[in-house]
């Protein structure tokens, strides 16, 4: 005797009372929590110096590093590709709030705006990623085999450590990109 399967229902077109939140979507512990946070703190001043004032509003330069950072996370480099993952992945509408920049904003933005200042963006992303314990300098490897990271939940880093660290940090950062100038000179 054969059993009558049972399928599961689908509500695609059930209307819900309450649209669902944004945060309740993405876990607590995601990657883009740790690049909203991080970029959060960092100091871009030099980049919204850049903005003249009048015309029409633009999108906040903090808005456009994180996405951008957080494509590169998820080995997007394509403008392109970024604004479709804009409009498809919930991670970058919570990331971003739902704005939407087209790929020539993004594109524009990391080839005018951000071009003189990432070195120093990028120090300071290091700095406290390394602070907050997400990451360790211990070993670089600068073919791009391998960087060493600890991104476990239940590190922590004592306050002492973290000064003391600093300036091993800064001058080990300073010595790559001496490394990645002269390589890429040649």
């Amino acid at each position: 005797m054969k059993r009558k399967v049972a399928w599961k229902t689908s509500h695609q077109n059930q209307l819900s009372l309450l649209p669902p939140s944004y945060d309740e979507l993405v876990p607590k512990n995601h990657p883009v929590r740790v690049v909203n946070t991080i970029l959060d703190q960092i100091d871009i001043s030099s980049i919204e110096s850049t903005y003249k004032g009048g015309g029409t509003s633009c999108y906040h330069p903090r808005d456009l590093m994180k996405i951008l950072v957080y494509a590169y996370l998820r080995n997007l480099y394509s403008s392109r590709k970024i604004e479709q993952a804009l409009n498809e992945n919930i991670h970058f509408m919570w990331l971003c709030g739902c704005i939407k920049p087209d790929h020539n904003t993004i594109s524009n933005f990391r080839s005018g705006k951000l071009k003189g200042n990432f070195k120093k963006i990028f120090n300071q992303v290091v700095v406290l990623l390394a602070g907050q314990g997400h990451l360790s300098l211990k070993e670089i490897y600068v073919d791009g085999t391998k960087i060493e990271a600890n991104a476990n939940r239940y590190t922590f880093v004592w306050g002492k450590s973290i000064k003391t660290s600093r300036a091993r940090i800064e001058k080990q950062i300073k010595e790559l990109w001496c490394y990645v100038e002269t390589v890429y000179a040649q």
